[in-house]
């Protein structure tokens, strides 16, 4: 069973497959009709126009501001519009607003663009995949704390206020000890190129503070609370038995129902705006524990000296995905089997 504890140098074990496969299969027994809700919602792409406008907007506004506005405005404002973002780059990583896989790549691009790192985009197409077909496995999924960065950390409470504020760069050290990556190729090369040419775009045309406000919204959109806990939320097994979990907190209203986390795991072809569906249809599967609030849940993780980088599970192989193989096209959440709905018991 995944529960909380102190750091012992190592994480924890699950005995079992990854159960997101299992579940979605009961849950399209049970009710057939949630294969309706697999699609694409192409109305998120003038979401992406909207909210990158706003960004471009929000820079020229506080262009000639002091330098401590432009901060405050990107811990705010500008943190909430790129974490939309990011939630949007998920969404296109999954081919969940065109049809066309060409199409979603390029649509991450635009929203890429405010968040002003080169190449995001389509570096979270690489590896995001990768973490649902081999949820908690350390050798594939960039969600999983480096060894390193876990023993670091421990379970000092300054020490994971540090990690959850460097985030962002903590990040970047993942990537590089996954398998099976694609190599650099020409859509890796074009997100930067393209990227560091509206990066220079703002800072000529607009000007320094401008591309500070961008920096600072990308920076705490994924590193720092309340934004920074969702890292916290998707699967460090705070609940015992849990190995993904929900928020259903008021923030899912701008952020696009990123909370619903479980749901999308198990229907990953089913885009954001209808994931609320699924939990209505089989609300029996998703009666499980979740948080109410991204803020006091990085409040708790911060402080509880039971909760460290190593409470979560760590798989050697994501076990026996043929069941998950046996879902039809779409519904698949990679992999795993577990026996009934609720906490997978390990």
């Amino acid at each position: 069973m995944i529960e909380t504890q102190a750091p012992s140098g190592d994480f924890y074990h699950p005995a079992t497959p990854i159960p997101h496969g299992w579940r979605a299969r009961r849950i399209l027994q049970d009710h057939p009709e949630v294969r309706r809700l697999i699609g694409r919602n192409v109305a998120t792409f003038w979401i992406t126009v909207g909210i990158v406008a706003l960004q471009v907007a929000m820079g020229w506004l506080l262009r000639a501001s002091p330098w401590w506005l432009v901060v405050a405005a990107g811990m705010t404002v500008g943190a909430l519009a790129d974490h939309a973002l990011w939630v949007i780059i998920h969404e296109y990583t999954h081919n969940l607003v065109f049809r066309s896989p060409k199409a979603n790549t390029l649509g991450g691009m635009l929203a890429n663009f405010p968040i002003v790192v080169p190449g995001g985009s389509v570096f979270f197409q690489r590896y995001h995949m990768k973490h649902h077909a081999y949820l908690g496995v350390y050798d594939h999924d960039a969600d999983v704390p480096n060894k390193w960065e876990a023993k670091l950390v421990g379970n000092s409470t300054w020490r994971k206020a540090v990690w959850l504020l460097l985030f962002p760069a903590v990040q970047l050290t993942r990537p590089p000890r996954l398998k099976e990556l694609r190599p650099i190729d020409h859509w890796v090369v074009i997100n930067f190129i393209v990227q560091m040419a509206f990066n220079i775009a703002i800072w000529v045309l607009i000007g320094p503070a401008a591309l500070g406000y961008l920096f600072a919204s990308f920076w705490f959109s994924i590193g720092g609370a309340p934004l920074g806990a969702r890292w916290i939320q998707e699967h460090y097994g705070i609940f015992p038995g849990q190995e993904t979990n929900d928020y259903y907190g008021f923030l899912n209203r701008v952020q696009l129902n990123i909370g619903y986390h479980n749901e999308h795991h198990d229907f990953p072809s089913v885009p954001w705006n209808r994931l609320p569906d699924v939990k209505r249809i089989a609300p029996e599967a998703y009666d499980l524990p979740y948080y109410p609030s991204w803020t006091k849940l990085a409040w708790r993780f911060v402080t509880d000296p039971k909760i460290s980088l190593y409470s979560r599970g760590v798989r050697a192989d994501r076990g026996d995905f043929r069941l998950a193989e046996e879902l039809p096209a779409g519904s698949r959440a990679g992999s795993g089997a577990t026996p009934e709905f609720g906490p997978v018991q390990s």
